[in-house]
């Protein structure tokens, strides 16, 4: 009896190929989001204060929101991609940057409606995504990558007591660095709103 070349249906399936939810870019994913506790203890510790913890703190925040975009990328550069590294990449910037926030609040050097407008923003747009996931997902405009980045920097600038070497002039440009943050996080959140209904629009359209 002859040996078949062709592999069973299971093995054609992919089922040996599947990628495993084991590999080092969700890792990372997971290592970012462990950290978020641990940095929100850190900069809430000694009251904010501007000693050695509020600066390991910012220090913390700051490795861990440079690796946004480490993971995805060497996801995809070696096959890696996975849905649960899609399901926790968003989770994890959302994690680190509303925990920020939070603790800012909470330590008075930001306003409680900062905060609350960019987390419904961040948590309503997570929510939508997963919500229609299944007809297909919207792609980061350039609009949102520039928010995100203007974010990070904003809150780190916030993060670091730079005010202990430059004076209390740092916090105008904290001020400036957040409200370009705050302006550009509700910009992007209606404009890919708007861009949601024009494509559900488009699609009815055609059926």
């Amino acid at each position: 009896m002859s040996v078949p070349d062709t592999p069973p249906p299971a093995a054609a399936d992919g089922g040996a190929d599947r990628v495993s939810n084991w590999n080092l870019p969700n890792a990372i994913t997971v290592v970012r989001i462990l950290l978020a506790p641990l940095f929100v203890w850190m900069l809430l510790a000694d009251g904010g204060d501007d000693g050695w913890l509020r600066w390991a703190a910012a220090l913390l925040f700051i490795l861990a929101i440079a690796t946004d975009g480490v993971d995805g990328a060497l996801a995809r550069r070696k096959g890696l991609v996975t849905d649960l590294g899609k399901l926790l990449d968003p989770i994890a910037d959302k994690v680190l940057t509303g925990g920020a926030l939070i603790a800012l609040s909470i330590l008075q050097e930001l306003p409680w409606w900062v905060t609350i407008v960019i987390l419904v923003r961040e948590v309503g747009i997570t929510i939508y995504r997963f919500v229609v996931i299944r007809q297909g997902v919207i792609a980061a405009s350039r609009g949102g990558k520039i928010k995100t980045i203007v974010q990070s920097v904003a809150i780190s600038f916030a993060l670091v007591p730079l005010w202990t070497i430059f004076g209390d002039w740092i916090f105008w440009v904290n001020g400036i660095l957040m409200t370009a943050a705050v302006i550009l996080t509700v910009w992007t959140g209606l404009d890919y709103l708007w861009q949601a209904w024009k494509g559900r629009r488009a699609k009815r359209a055609l059926a």
